[in-house]
């Protein structure tokens, strides 16, 4: 089977996933987003790679701007053009694309079509909810407006599609509505680069090089956006002083933002580094006593933190500010891998950063607790069985839609949410 992989983002894990399917025969492409400054799994070929395995950075003629809605936009129907360019060079038989912008999907699934390749739908989380409630916040009705086009491109995408992939079964009713058929939505949860993400000492040689010294030391590693509330990072620099370090390895515009809260308020426990490469992760997060993540109220059901997979195979103990029906939030109460507490409540934050900052004995357990969970359960090798599966039963359906006769399309309105 010839299968593309496109995961705009490059994380780490959909790696593993690529890399297990070409060592079983296929043919892989792995394509991703190669400007976008977001952290990168290991996207370069291993000598021990299987020979049908190709990275595929895919790249436009200008930096990517986030800050700019309008730039924003022009941009990602930029790289949808570049992706479909690939998909047309590839001429794979399935292709399955996830975390990329919604008129920037539109345009890998146009590239599908000319191609005759299957297509599934992998959604992290559903793009045009997170679009909507951005530009309802800054633009009101009109961003509301804006939101709902949005939300009706990302409903035909589902519905047009030859498979779906959920993270989590709370994304399921709302997929199985807009894809129209539960037959062809399926929950596959994300996993954590077990192999490559590994404890290791507190005091390793990435610490030692970048100053980081043995005093109690919190971590936030990734992309750190305005809806991951960089605010909290800074509520832990006063309330912790010179008793604490906050290390924050990461980019974004909530970055940017602390940035200058530090600067401002001369918070000098902040220690800000860029992302750093993915080969010294595992230092990395080695480096630090407690992990941090922050999802915001109204992301909280539609976004699942990839940051926290990451943490758990590290076998540090997480400090997770999380609406409590965030899957991220389940595992890690659940697994009692840290500890969690709502996004609204910032003196539970700092508390529940006490309690831990102040019993290494509990940081130790919630540690090995979460590397045991992400041992039991991030298993490539049944997860590529299940997505084996997925790819097969899309060739299905595209098959039996290409020898369906040719219809007229019915005239009617667009269904409400």
């Amino acid at each position: 089977m010839k299968i593309l992989i496109h995961d705009y983002a490059g994380h780490p894990f959909q790696v593993d996933l690529s890399r297990e399917l070409a060592k079983r025969g296929h043919d892989v492409v792995h394509a991703y987003f190669a400007g976008d400054p977001g952290p990168k799994g290991a996207l370069k070929r291993r000598p021990d790679d299987a020979a049908g395995l190709r990275f595929a950075g895919v790249n436009i003629d200008r930096p990517y701007d986030k800050g700019s809605m309008i730039e924003r936009r022009f941009n990602d129907i930029r790289y949808g053009k570049e992706a479909a360019k690939l998909i047309a060079e590839a001429k794979p038989d399935v292709v399955i694309s996830g975390n990329t912008p919604t008129e920037a999907q539109s345009l890998v699934i146009k590239g599908c079509k000319a191609v005759d390749a299957a297509y599934i739908q992998w959604v992290q989380d559903f793009y045009s909810i997170a679009a909507s409630k951005l530009l309802t916040k800054k633009l009101g009705f009109a961003g509301a407006m804006v939101g709902a086009y949005y939300r009706w491109i990302e409903r035909r995408q589902l519905a047009g599609s030859h498979g779906v992939v959920t993270i989590t079964e709370d994304f399921e009713p709302l997929a199985t509505k807009w894809a129209g058929d539960a037959k062809k939505v399926v929950t596959i949860e994300n996993w954590g680069a077990l192999g490559d993400i590994t404890p290791k000492p507190r005091d390793n040689a990435w610490a030692r090089e970048n100053g980081i010294d043995q005093k109690l030391t919190f971590l936030y590693s990734g992309t750190l956006g305005l809806k991951h509330n960089p605010h909290f990072l800074s509520a832990l620099a006063r309330a912790f002083g010179d008793r604490a370090n906050v290390l924050v390895a990461g980019q974004g515009l909530g970055f940017d933002t602390l940035k200058e809260t530090v600067a401002k308020e001369r918070l000098n426990s902040v220690k800000m580094l860029p992302l750093q490469p993915f080969e010294r992760l595992s230092e990395l997060l080695a480096s630090a006593d407690i992990l941090v993540s922050v999802v915001e109220s109204d992301a909280g059901m539609f976004s699942v933190p990839s940051k926290v997979q990451s943490y758990l195979c590290a076998g540090r103990p997480i400090l997770l500010a999380a609406p409590p029906e965030n899957l991220a939030a389940r595992i890690v109460a659940r697994e009692n891998a840290g500890l969690v507490v709502s996004p609204d409540d910032a003196d539970g934050f700092i508390a529940a950063a006490n309690k831990l900052a102040g019993d290494a004995a509990l940081r130790r357990t919630l540690g090995e607790n979460g590397r045991d969970y992400a041992e039991r359960a991030y298993d490539i090798l049944k997860t590529t069985d299940r997505f084996e599966r997925v790819f097969e039963a899309a060739l299905r359906r595209a098959s039996r839609r290409a020898a369906a006769p040719v219809m007229a399309p019915k005239a009617s309105g667009e269904p409400a949410d």
